[in-house]
């Protein structure tokens, strides 16, 4: 008797090597045309704690929902996380689901010492451009809370100052950043926004910087190694640091001044850097970028889930404005670094 009509001699169905082809055919596709669900359909947050507002003790789901790929750029991380870009998105769904989530965005920045003067356009352009429609709590570290400006906010936005010391180095400020937001994270922002984005303060808000970014851990591409070889980044090479990256090794180059996520993934990311950051300070090393390198470390062995391109850190007056650039949204203010960082 011969093989039984519709299978293989070795007894599977045809149909089921029909299918597997159909499935893998439908993968290449959403790979090559970006059809929305690259990356998960579902993101699932932890809870923030007791008394947190509305959605204390509420899971919040948000849906991850893109448009059609764009085909000028990289639009997909090899790990599968999206790099948002103009054109890859929808903004009106985004919105809405976050609102129907009652979403809480925090937005760190450092105002220390002469870095004062900077904080008005950085206020005033984030109202204008950062987050509209959400609700949203600005802290500001500083050394001088008196000279704080008063900048009119938007329904449901607050400015909180929070009073913390100064540094002798810029390069102090910016390594004990990790250590400030770390430990406030535990303090209260774990109980008072469900996001945090943390910004450098010597920047301006130029378009559009929504719920787009959002993501339970997500870095910003430095926009001076975009299409660069992995072997020109200027990563920590010694092997002394704790944040050493060998030449074989990287995926992308992150810039330190714009990062952010859910507030436990914050919490986790800036307690690690700190902690090895003072591992190198017992072993007298400090990092050639200082946090920026142990941040790189970090989202190496931790991958993001989300990447924002070079639209969300830029600097026009160095890098020109390229055709695939579709919007420049963060930029960097035109200043004289060496006056600014050593006064």
């Amino acid at each position: 008797m011969g093989p039984t009509p519709g299978y293989h001699l070795a007894g599977k169905p045809q149909y089921c090597s029909l299918r597997l082809v159909a499935f893998l055919l439908i993968i290449l596709l959403f790979v090559f045309f970006g059809a929305g669900v690259l990356s998960p359909r579902m993101l699932m947050l932890g809870t923030r704690q007791e008394g947190a507002g509305e959605a204390a003790g509420k899971p919040i789901s948000l849906h991850v929902v893109t448009l059609p790929s764009r085909k000028d750029v990289l639009v997909l991380t090899p790990w599968l996380a999206p790099i948002v870009w103009e054109g890859t998105f929808n903004i009106d769904i985004l919105n809405e689901q976050f609102r129907v989530q009652n979403v809480t965005i925090g937005l760190t920045v450092f105002a220390i010492k002469k870095y004062m003067v900077f904080l008005k356009l950085f206020l005033e352009t984030a109202e204008e451009h950062f987050m509209v429609g959400h609700k949203v709590n600005y802290y500001v570290f500083t050394d001088r809370p008196a000279d704080v400006p008063r900048v009119p906010l938007r329904g449901g936005r607050r400015l909180l100052v929070l009073e913390v010391p100064g540094a002798a180095r810029w390069q102090d400020v910016s390594m004990r950043r990790m250590e400030m937001i770390g430990s406030f994270c535990a303090q209260r922002f774990l109980r008072e926004v469900d996001f945090l984005v943390c910004a450098d303060v010597d920047m301006r808000f130029r378009d559009h910087v929504g719920v787009e970014i959002l993501s339970q851990l997500f870095g910003t591409l430095h926009p001076g190694f975009y299409g660069a070889a992995r072997e020109a980044f200027t990563y920590e090479r010694r092997p002394q640091s704790r944040a050493h990256i060998p030449r074989d090794q990287g995926d992308f180059y992150y810039m330190g001044a714009f990062f952010g996520g859910s507030v436990a993934e914050v919490h986790r990311l800036t307690t690690a850097c700190h902690q090895a950051m003072m591992a190198d300070w017992a072993n007298g090393i400090e990092a050639v970028w200082h946090d920026e390198s142990h941040l790189n470390r970090y989202l190496l062995d931790h991958k993001p889930t989300k990447v924002l391109s070079p639209e969300y850190m830029w600097d026009e007056q160095l890098l020109g404005w390229p055709a695939i650039m579709k919007k420049l949204r963060y930029v960097a203010v035109p200043k004289d670094h060496q006056e600014i960082r050593h006064r």
